[in-house]
């Protein structure tokens, strides 16, 4: 009596067959963000120079907002950016984002990126407010001293885009290619928060890579193979 292969009898391949479906899947949740935020720009641009002001500080993840208890911003200051984006980084953020969602799914993707732009938010917060802290009260009634990045404008998805590429280096499969890859974004990165003139944002963007290598040597130590079988939907 002949002896019948389960996996190759009627049906028994189509689980198979939509489990490599959803992995071939074009991404769609990264051009849907990426033109929403295009949009909301070029919406934004249209507003008169005071209100529109006022919007995007109302949606950052500035010190005056975090400190009044506005957590809401640390995900809506992604959904912001203050000019519309080059066609070079937009570019650049629909290819590392959309490759990130093709690799790990949509919710894992979306979860890496926000982990990273929420933390680098939260580690630079509380830079600025021990910075704060350290300033001597100079006030008549014994302040201290408004700063200039206490009401900063910070939106934009940047933080989230470098803490996605961050995770992409670190689940490179080849170990000689991760290792220069996640050497030589570290390396950039640190450059801007060594020199004299460097910004809160700056040091944001350290942050927020830092984060992404360690989400993406986690995910290659969970699954030891780089990150390929990490997708979930």
């Amino acid at each position: 009596m002949p002896t019948i292969n389960a996996g190759t009898g009627p049906g028994r391949g189509r689980p198979e067959l939509l489990t490599r479906l959803r992995r071939t899947a074009v991404p769609w949740a990264t051009p849907l963000y990426v033109g929403g935020v295009q949009l909301g720009a070029y919406a934004t641009a249209r507003l008169p120079g005071p209100r529109r002001t006022d919007l995007l500080r109302a949606h950052s993840t500035n010190v005056a907002n975090l400190r009044a208890g506005r957590w809401r911003t640390l995900v809506t200051s992604a959904a912001f950016v203050e000019h519309p984006l080059p066609l070079p980084y937009g570019a650049a953020l629909l290819a590392a984002l959309g490759t990130a969602e093709a690799r790990w799914g949509t919710g894992r993707a979306a979860g890496v990126f926000l982990a990273g732009h929420i933390g680098a938010s939260l580690l630079v917060y509380g830079g600025l407010r021990a910075r704060e802290h350290g300033h001597p009260a100079h006030g008549p009634t014994g302040e201290t001293p408004p700063d200039a990045t206490t009401q900063a404008l910070d939106v934009g998805a940047s933080y989230g885009f470098n803490a996605t590429v961050g995770a992409l280096a670190a689940t490179v499969p080849h170990r000689g290619l991760r290792a220069a890859a996640t050497g030589g974004l570290l390396a950039l990165a640190t450059a801007p928060v060594l020199r004299r003139g460097r910004t809160f944002t700056d040091a944001g963007h350290l942050a927020a890579l830092a984060l992404g290598v360690a989400m993406g040597a986690g995910m290659r130590r969970a699954t030891g193979r780089g990150g390929a079988g990490t997708k979930q939907a």
